[in-house]
């Protein structure tokens, strides 16, 4: 059976949906019996009920999300990906450990500086964990350059493309480099001595450089450094990268290190002196924001300098070349204040971030075939039934990105800029990116008069300078524009528009798990829904009260909202499985997440698995939960999906005794995402709706092409099609969206 051997179900309701549907009964649980292997535990009757308070139940956070670069990894080395695709995997890797560090490692050594001693869920101090992220790490980063030296430069070689140390380039290639050098690159070098009079050298996050030894005259060593420029290619191209006449880039494009080119130039740096030797180390420092909000009087204002002040944060990483001595590693050590943990050898390039440059070449023979999302159709201003308003009115819509157009949502936006019947937009925007047709919309709507508020989260991590500008954007054309609420990041993907109509007053909502972002959305695999169901409707204006107001409202009619109500419903449904389950209903939970982290939703996953209740999890990152543990989870198969998009969409199903319950939305089951920010489930009532969304789990469940399972100790073994055909999940829906079927409510 190949991807097409599982044929979707039609947008268009069956004869025995529409049944269904007049009925007023929910479809029953459409998906495939998948054997749940015990994963972790012997072939054998389940023990004794476990105790859940157990910190072996759990799985270390940090130790679970270095799990996942892995898997990142793993993509690396598939030979099936093509081989740009794989070297973006590679890239990833490296500016996914780049956070990891800036992130997550500075809130351990912060922990550490400040004596505290709490235990992580699974029993580990802080500096336990310290310890073990070390192992990881390194083994990751070692697995990383090994995976890029004896795999994919290889390739790359035979592929036309030639990644090659300046040692080795031939003379001419060498002259080429020093014409280059002296005209483009010596100008904007800063060599930085340290001595008695001059101190050692700040050096920024993220930044590359070099560790240098001169001699003088006198036979005396100093040490300077010099800093790569950010500004100038790391990977320096030694012939075109254009596309000629032809259309076509050239068959071979060859590109060395600047790094190196620089470390081969330095006498120019230093006349006079004797360049002794050199070294190149990279830098990460802290970069994690902590903002005190109830004590900014303008949060914009204190976004803006605490983003300025990322540069300047504690070093937490350094990773240097194998080649450097112990007597430089020494200096660097002593004057950044590192202890010998914080530093990591590496043989080979330092930071692998920069491989993108590459990985991004137009080499369409080399990366994964393009193909058309399928289009919504008879949406367009104008045409019978209002355009897009006129078909949310007669159903509910999904779209499944980007085998789905993201065009639709920036048409519903600017059908509502320019519709005169259109009051109110109500918006948050979380990351829009750079150029953003969805902002372009909310600008129009106010040129023409329109009531615009729009909640800009300014504290998205790493997005924070781009949601400034925006801010600042909106407020200047007159758009309401606030920015949440004090100790909570608003991370809910909601679009209200008010409209006027024959009836009366009609509210269209657009509920989504991903951002408003026209450029991730052809990355991510994101859900979204429009609907003008009054009651999610109502919810909607409630929400977006309580955002911009001083709204207490503590109930909604529909909708699951952190940090108000959602931990207590979401509770209360799985108990309710549980239930169904203890009467003989066949209890079954199929959650798709991005992270699983949250103690008490663990533990009640657990005891619906000690119930009996069957638990299909789709994680794919962090998972602090245990699958396959004897007495507490033999029915919890943990399955994640790394492949060709990146999975970001959740999805919440409960079988409900026959009677299907399915929540969308943007929370993740973590701590910060039902405490500590505004998330925001919508129930999904329409059975197409449902169904699709059932046959989305169906087959990412049997995905034996990008999928890994949960062992009980924590590691992931990659799903292998052995016997049963290759099912890729991703390249199943992009077969249906090229079906030539176009999105029909």
């Amino acid at each position: 059976m190949d991807n097409k051997a599982l044929k979707r179900r039609p947008r268009r309701s069956t004869a025995a949906e529409s049944a269904t549907e007049a009925s007023g009964a929910t479809p029953s649980l459409p998906l495939v019996e998948i054997q749940l292997p015990r994963t972790g535990v012997p072939d054998e009757p389940p023990g004794p009920i476990r105790d859940l308070e157990r910190s072996s139940n759990f799985i270390n956070r940090e130790l679970s999300l270095l799990e996942f670069q892995c898997r990142v990894l793993d993509e690396a080395r598939q030979a099936q990906n093509p081989l740009l695709e794989r070297l973006r995997f590679l890239s990833i890797v490296g500016s996914n450990l780049d956070e990891f560090f800036m992130v997550r490692v500075a809130g351990l050594k912060e922990q550490v500086a400040a004596g505290v001693l709490d235990v992580s869920r699974d029993g580990l101090t802080p500096a336990e964990q310290l310890v073990e992220i070390r192992k990881r790490a390194s083994q990751l980063m070692d697995d990383s350059r090994s995976c890029f030296s004896r795999e994919l430069q290889p390739l790359l070689k035979k592929n036309g493309i030639h990644v090659t140390d300046y040692q080795d380039l031939k003379t001419k290639q060498k002259r080429k480099l020093k014409r280059l050098f002296e005209e483009l690159v010596f100008p904007i070098l800063t060599p930085l001595a340290h001595d008695p009079g001059r101190p050692f050298p700040f050096i920024s996050n993220l930044s590359l450089n070099l560790a240098v030894l001169v001699r003088d005259k006198k036979g005396r060593e100093h040490f300077a450094r010099v800093k790569v420029p950010g500004t100038i290619p790391r990977l320096v191209p030694l012939n075109s990268t254009e596309r000629g006449k032809s259309g076509r880039l050239p068959a071979s494009i060859s590109f060395t290190w600047m790094e190196q080119v620089i470390a081969a130039h330095l006498d120019a740096l230093f006349p006079g002196m004797e360049v002794v030797e050199s070294h190149p180390f990279r830098v990460t420092r802290s970069a994690d924001m902590v903002i005190q909000e109830l004590e900014a009087g303008d949060l914009l204002e204190t976004v803006e300098v605490t983003v300025r002040r990322r540069q300047f944060g504690r070093v937490v990483r350094v990773a240097v070349s194998g080649g450097m001595p112990r007597h430089v590693r020494e200096i660097l050590m002593k004057n950044m204040e590192l202890e010998k943990a914080d530093l990591y050898t590496v043989d080979g390039p330092l930071g692998f971030s920069s491989l993108m440059a590459i990985a991004s070449l137009e080499k369409p023979e080399l990366r994964y075939p393009l193909f058309s999302p399928r289009q919504l159709g008879s949406t367009s201003e104008g045409t019978q039934g209002d355009g897009i308003f006129g078909e949310i009115r007669k159903r509910d819509i999904l779209l499944y990105h980007p085998f789905d157009s993201f065009v639709p949502v920036v048409d519903f936006l600017k059908q509502a800029a320019s519709d005169p019947r259109v009051l109110a937009i109500k918006q948050t925007l979380y990351r829009v990116g750079s150029d953003s047709p969805v902002v372009d919309a909310l600008l129009e709507a106010r040129d023409n008069g329109k009531q615009v508020a729009v909640l800009v989260e300014l504290k998205a991590r790493f997005d924070e300078a781009s949601n400034i500008n925006w801010a600042r954007a909106l407020e200047r054309e007159g758009v309401h524009v606030v920015y949440g609420l004090p100790g909570l990041k608003t991370h809910c993907k909601v679009a209200l528009v008010v409209r006027r109509e024959d009836d009366g007053i009609r509210r269209y909502v657009h509920v989504a798990t991903g951002n408003y972002n026209a450029v991730t959305a052809q990355l991510y695999t994101d859900l979204g829904m429009f609907t003008c169901d009054p009651d999610i409707g109502a919810d909607a204006t409630d929400l977006f009260n309580y955002l911009t107001g001083y709204s207490a409202k503590r109930r909604f009619r529909r909708l699951l909202v952190a940090p108000i109500n959602l931990r207590e419903e979401m509770s209360s449904l799985i108990e309710r499985e549980v239930r169904h389950q203890q009467l003989g209903k066949s209890g079954h939970l199929i959650f798709k997440m991005n992270s699983l982290v949250d103690t008490q939703m663990i533990k009640l996953l657990y005891r619906a698995s000690q119930q009996g209740v069957r638990v299909d999890l789709l994680v794919r990152g962090i998972c602090c939960l245990r699958p396959g543990v004897a007495g507490l989870s033999e029915n919890i198969r943990v399955v994640s999906l790394v492949g060709r998009f990146l999975e970001h969409s959740r999805i919440y199903l409960f079988r409900n005794g026959g009677n299907l319950e399915i929540y969308l939305g943007s929370a993740d089951l973590m701590p910060r995402n039902i405490d500590s920010r505004v998330e925001a489930l919508a129930p999904v009532s329409d059975s197409n709706l449902i169904a699709e969304l059932c046959e989305i789990l169906e087959v990412q469940l049997a995905d034996n092409a990008n999928a890994a399972l949960l062992q009980a100790d924590g590691t992931y073994t990659r799903v292998e099609a052995a016997t049963t055909p290759v099912l890729d999940s991703h390249q199943y829906f992009i077969d249906q969206a090229e079906s030539g079927d176009v999105l029909s409510p």
